[in-house]
């Protein structure tokens, strides 16, 4: 049997997934108590179709800072920045502990590349990290750095950054984006958006699926092109996560390994760098 110092460490792929809407996973919905199962049954079976990592990198939707910024808080708690849910749920627990080492590592990687960092020593998990993680790994033991989107919100700026951040995944480290493939609130609670999201995730399957890497990146810094996207997105915060683990990603080719529906509107979760699901439900288009 090999030593542990000649085992050599996975090529951890890279994951965009959704994070519901605020602690939905953790709560009942009388109105339509089905809403989130298909989701949350797909985030608690994750866990399975991963290699293990040594820790994960997070990109969620709900932070936004002038420059990226990663925590360096050893022990991060929780920020419950969701409003108007059951009390229980404001209690809810992801000790996770944080990473300063790995931290340090994603600030020396974009700066290597040109992008300015800043670190937060203070901040904790919004619910972006710990509510589908709670689902993904919920004995909470993998070390987690939390890093921010950029101000601007600028698809090229994000994919530089996954291009910077992509050495990582040789290193153990999982990068994780958190967000919402559709994120229209009017379409949450109203419906009405079976149409534009349909074809807004139809495109961005497609997107993902190049295989030639420039072409995705082309693709994707021009989403907002794509007729119906900013239906789905009035705002890019839940779809810019996307550009990171994408930009990671490099060669290695992207798919679809969700989709759902919440109120009809499409919601669907990608993978690059890891093998197919046998179980993942996936329809064609």
């Amino acid at each position: 049997m090999p030593s542990p110092e000649t085992v050599s460490t996975p090529r951890m792929p890279t994951l965009y997934l959704p994070h519901g809407g605020g602690p939905c996973f953790f709560m009942e919905w009388p109105d339509d108590p089905h809403t989130w199962d298909k989701m949350g049954a797909f985030l608690r079976g994750l866990g399975a179709s991963v290699p293990r990592p040594k820790a994960m990198l997070v990109i969620s939707a709900h932070w936004e800072e002038a420059e990226f910024t990663v925590t360096t808080n050893p022990h991060p708690p929780l920020i419950f920045d969701y409003y108007g849910f059951p009390a229980h749920t404001y209690q809810l627990q992801y000790p996770a502990p944080g990473n300063p080492e790995l931290a340090q590592r994603v600030q020396d990687l974009l700066g290597a590349a040109g992008l300015a960092t800043r670190a937060d020593a203070q901040r904790g998990f919004d619910h972006g990290v710990f509510i589908p993680l709670l689902l993904v790994y919920p004995q909470a033991d993998i070390p987690i750095v939390q890093l921010s989107l950029k101000a601007g919100l600028d698809p090229a700026s994000h994919l530089r950054a996954g291009h910077a951040l992509s050495a990582l995944r040789d290193e153990g480290v999982l990068i994780v984006a958190s967000g919402m493939s559709f994120h229209n609130m009017r379409g949450f609670f109203h419906g009405g958006f079976e149409v534009s999201s349909t074809q807004f995730d139809r495109w961005l399957t497609s997107a993902v699926a190049q295989q030639q890497p420039v072409a995705r990146d082309e693709m994707l810094q021009h989403w907002a092109d794509v007729p119906g996207a900013l239906e789905c997105h009035p705002r890019a915060e839940h779809l810019l996560p996307l550009m990171v683990t994408a930009g990671a990603a490099g060669a290695d080719g992207g798919q679809k390994i969700l989709e759902t529906a919440v109120k009809g509107s499409v919601i669907s979760a990608f993978s690059f760098g890891l093998a197919a699901r046998a179980d993942s439900d996936v329809p064609s288009h």
